[in-house]
């Protein structure tokens, strides 16, 4: 009895989760039963779903101008705030995998970042321009490109993203050696995440 539970009784954990969704696919579903519900929070700026949303397709546009795609990773040094939560929806509305850079972390170690990762594009905003790392990346500027970022589409691009592609690459610590990154797929998040929902009785 006590091999039985650990092995079979605790370990009884198979369950289906939809295979061919894409982590973005949540954000307008719940965008389209709930448009004028808070999805955002961060001091006193609160946006709807449907503000997310949009705001997240212009930005995405944008990025394939830049060459944003499948496998090809976006770095965003971001402080805490609505545009991160926007950055990181609109790098996988493209397509892309995002990379996040603590603004706070030493330059070198952003440097190391952006260059391992091999990130082409960059995005920043005012609050962390001059935090910034030397780097080859092409540089997007949230305040600097507003104007032009609200005069795009509102609705989605069209992204050849599969649930086999990259989400995202977060970085180890560094402290047995030289930060590495660890990537992460749409699937991997989405089963992940649909359990932790289900698990922790989201609702």
């Amino acid at each position: 009895q006590e091999r039985r539970q650990p092995l079979i009784e605790w370990n009884d954990t198979a369950t289906d989760y939809p295979r061919e969704r894409l982590l973005h696919e949540l954000i307008p579903e719940q965008a389209a039963r709930t448009p004028l519900a808070q999805a955002v929070i961060c001091g006193d700026e609160r946006i709807t779903y449907a503000e997310l949303d949009a705001r997240a397709n212009r930005l995405a546009h944008r990025l394939q101008d830049l060459g944003a795609g499948p496998e090809v990773v976006i770095g965003l040094c971001l402080d805490r705030s609505v545009e991160m939560v926007t950055a990181i929806l609109a790098v996988l509305k493209a397509g892309a995998a995002y990379l996040p850079l603590d603004p706070d972390y030493p330059s070198d170690r952003l440097a190391y970042m952006l260059q391992d990762a091999k990130a082409p594009v960059l995005v920043a905003h005012a609050a962390t321009l001059d935090r910034l790392p030397p780097h080859t990346a092409r540089l997007l500027d949230l305040d600097a490109e507003a104007e032009a970022l609200n005069a795009l589409p509102p609705t989605p691009p069209h992204a050849r993203t599969g649930p086999h592609n990259l989400a995202y690459v977060i970085y180890t610590s560094g402290s047995t050696g030289r930060p590495k990154g660890v990537m992460a797929t749409h699937g991997s998040w989405i089963n992940l995440g649909l359990a932790q929902i289900d698990l922790f009785k989201v609702d």
